[in-house]
């Protein structure tokens, strides 16, 4: 019994590749390094720093003293989901490792990371005072404009260059990829990393299903009254986006006391979120209610 529970422990680090490579938005999570876990199950210490500007220089007294402060925020938790997958007892050592192996991948890449992603998108696209417009984009030079308005939109408000992350859906994407201009490939070149997002994980609202009475399948739809999103600009280091990736529960059949299978527990926390006083670094455009699918 104890091989079995080793060998499907052995898929564990894989779990955390297999998040990077099928959760689109991977790359804005933060620095795990920058942060510690809280008094509780659902909470996150993150650093914040404050200072104050400059101030007159006296030939006599010098320098004005200034205050910087660096203080550990507790945020707590926004996204907490999990299921339970049993595997009978049957089947063998080695089917046991491999059939947790591949439930595991597939169920991050077709549940877990497009919803993550959904979630995220949603929530910055839900902060007041983010960049917004809502627009139809009819063909690549209206998107091509678009992204030009929403790129000085966050040049005026001094977010800087670097690290602007552009979030396009395909159909679009191909829009400015068609026109293959001068205009065209500059703005594509101006953003650190560009990511086609499958409108199905794109929307300015979702609902998350909760996996109870009549909501058995879970996983999440596009909320009522919400939009299409056509782009989503994020600058990386305004949003608060970590997560708690916690390894699978694994009970064995002899500990099992509602059936005679292995039990594999599947549950991420995590948080996303955006610093208040970095909201000029997302920018979201959308279609207008009802103008896509």
């Amino acid at each position: 019994m104890a091989n079995a529970i080793e060998l499907a422990k052995s898929y564990v680090p894989l779990l955390d590749e297999v998040y990077a490579r099928e959760v689109l938005t991977s790359d804005l999570d933060g620095a795990p390094e920058l942060v510690q876990q809280g008094a509780n199950a659902n909470e996150l210490i993150i650093p914040m720093m404050d200072m104050q500007g400059l101030a007159d220089y006296s030939r006599n007294s010098g320098y004005v003293q200034g205050d910087v402060t660096l203080k550990n925020e507790t945020v707590k938790c926004n996204f907490d989901r999990g299921r339970m997958f049993w595997v009978d007892s049957m089947d063998d050592l080695e089917t046991a490792g491999i059939a947790f192996g591949r439930l595991a991948a597939e169920f991050i890449r077709t549940k877990v990371g497009p919803e993550i992603d959904a979630f995220r998108f949603a929530t910055y696209c839900s902060k007041t005072g983010i960049g917004k417009k809502e627009e139809t984009l009819a063909d690549g030079a209206a998107v091509v404009a678009a992204l030009r308005a929403a790129s000085t939109a966050m040049d005026e408000d001094e977010v800087s260059e670097g690290d602007r992350y552009l979030y396009i859906t395909p159909t679009l994407y191909g829009m400015i990829s068609d026109l293959d201009t001068t205009k065209s490939r500059e703005i594509l070149t101006s953003f650190a990393k560009i990511v086609r997002v499958p409108q199905r994980r794109f929307y300015t609202a979702i609902d998350q299903l909760s996996g109870g009475t009549s909501e058995e399948a879970g996983g999440y739809k596009k909320a009522d009254g919400a939009s299409d999103l056509n782009f989503v600009i994020v600058h990386k280091p305004a949003v608060i986006q970590y997560h708690k990736h916690a390894a699978p529960k694994i009970v064995t059949p002899d500990a099992n006391q509602d059936g005679d299978a292995y039990k594999y527990g599947y549950r991420l926390v995590s948080i996303a979120d955006v610093y208040a006083n970095k909201l000029a670094g997302v920018y979201a455009s959308y279609k207008p209610v009802g103008g896509g699918s």
